[in-house]
C-alpha cells in the first residue's frame, strides 16, 4: 500500500507542477521539491529494516564493522546526490547537476580509501 502512496504523490505533484509551471515557475519548483522531500520522508521509513537487515548479514559473516561503515556511507552519498541531481535537472542546471554528480562520486571514492589501503596491503603481503 505504501508504493500507492508514494506514485499517487508523484503523480499528483507531477500534474500541478506542470499547471503550476505555466503561469508560475517559482511555484511548480516548490512543489516539486516538496513532494521530492515527501517521498523521500516515505523511503526512509521503509529503508531501516533493510539497513538492519544488511548489518545483520554482514555480522553473521564475520565482516569488520568499518567495511559496514563505508558501504553505507557510500550508499548515502549515493541517494543524496541522485536526488540533489535529480533536483537540479528539474530546475533546468543541468550543468550544475553534472558537478554534483561529480562530486558524489569524488566522496564515494575518498570514504572508500581506506578500504583500498587495506586490500593492496593484502595484495602485497601476498605477492612477498
Amino acid at each position: 500500500m505504501e508504493v500507492l502512496a508514494v506514485v499517487g504523490i508523484g503523480l499528483v505533484a507531477a500534474m500541478l507542477t506542470l499547471l503550476l509551471r505555466q503561469h508560475r515557475p517559482e511555484f511548480a519548483m516548490l512543489v516539486s521539491l516538496a513532494a521530492g522531500v515527501v517521498i523521500l520522508l516515505m523511503v526512509c521509513r521503509d529503508l531501516l529494516p533493510v539497513v538492519d537487515q544488511i548489518r545483520t548479514m554482514m555480522q553473521s559473516v564475520s565482516m569488520p564493522q568499518e567495511y559496514t561503515a563505508v558501504l553505507f556511507k557510500a550508499l548515502g552519498i549515493c541517494f543524496l546526490t541522485q536526488v540533489a541531481c535529480d533536483t537540479c535537472k528539474d530546475a533546468g542546471e543541468g550543468a550544475i547537476a553534472a558537478k554534483v554528480e561529480m562530486a558524489g562520486k569524488v566522496l564515494v571514492l575518498a570514504v572508500s580509501l581506506p578500504l583500498f589501503q587495506q586490500v593492496l596491503s593484502i595484495v602485497y603481503s601476498l605477492m612477498v
